[in-house]
């Protein structure tokens, strides 16, 4: 499904792109060298930003994707993510090019995009947060923040391309609907936050993060106690109905 978000990426800056395309080609200062050079610039810090986050992701991979299995631990790096958004739009002296910022901020910038490894710590949250904070330009904060996302879909995807391919002709139905419903809602997305960065409303953005947040944790914490209710009461007192029975072990023996 993160293909379909990739593919809203590459179609909503389409012409951003093209621009940085065209600025690896043209280096003469009478065809819009100072245009191409700033260009040039960010390419060569969404690569510095993207190897921080290749690195980031070897060394700390397997530590925290054994995070996957635990819902209620998602639940609670939903409310980081929504904290960082929050703050973020509280940061001050936003007023650096993204083509300005240096080695050590796209640096950062490129850690915080690691830390997306975390489920329920949102990639796109905490890169453009990471910049508000290193004092990049709001609007260029969005747009650095998606570009970023390019590589790092582009490997995942490549990553799975194996189990792609193995899909069968019913599972490949399922995964066209999610590409499809994946580039509908990334599309929108992008085009939400950018509007919501500029205008400083991002911790609207934030509350939502924060309501379904909430939801989660209410609804794992039920459960878990509803497990744990049922484990404490004598089997032999006990006579729950079909419905009870199945509702249960299909919550604590998920196939």
């Amino acid at each position: 499904m993160h293909l379909g978000t990739l593919f809203a990426v590459l179609i909503f800056f389409r012409k951003q792109i093209w621009e940085l395309f065209l600025a690896l080609f043209c280096w003469s200062p009478k065809l819009g060298g100072e245009a191409h050079r700033k260009n040039r610039s960010l390419i060569l810090y969404m690569i510095i930003a993207t190897a921080a986050t290749g690195l980031f992701y070897v060394i700390f991979k397997d530590m925290l994707e054994g995070a996957y299995g635990n819902p209620l631990l998602v639940s609670m790096m939903l409310i980081i993510t929504g904290l960082i958004i929050f703050l973020s739009d509280y940061a001050h002296n936003t007023a650096i090019p993204a083509t300005n910022m240096g080695f050590i901020k796209s640096t950062l910038i490129g850690l915080a995009q690691g830390l997306a490894i975390l489920p329920g710590i949102s990639r796109s949250g905490s890169t453009i947060g990471a910049s508000l904070f290193c004092g990049i330009k709001r609007k260029d904060a969005a747009h650095f923040s998606f570009l970023l996302s390019i590589p790092a879909i582009l490997a995942a995807n490549v990553k799975e391309f194996p189990q792609l391919m193995a899909l069968d002709s019913a599972m490949l139905h399922i995964y066209l609907a999610g590409f499809a419903a994946s580039f509908i809602s990334g599309y929108l997305v992008i085009a939400l936050l950018i509007r919501l960065i500029q205008a400083g409303n991002l911790k609207y953005f934030a509350f939502y993060v924060w309501f379904i947040a909430s939801f989660a944790i209410t609804f794992f914490t039920a459960q878990i106690a509803w497990q744990i209710a049922l484990l404490a009461r004598p089997l032999a007192q006990y006579r729950p109905s079909a419905w009870a029975r199945t509702t249960f072990w299909s919550v604590a023996m998920p196939s």
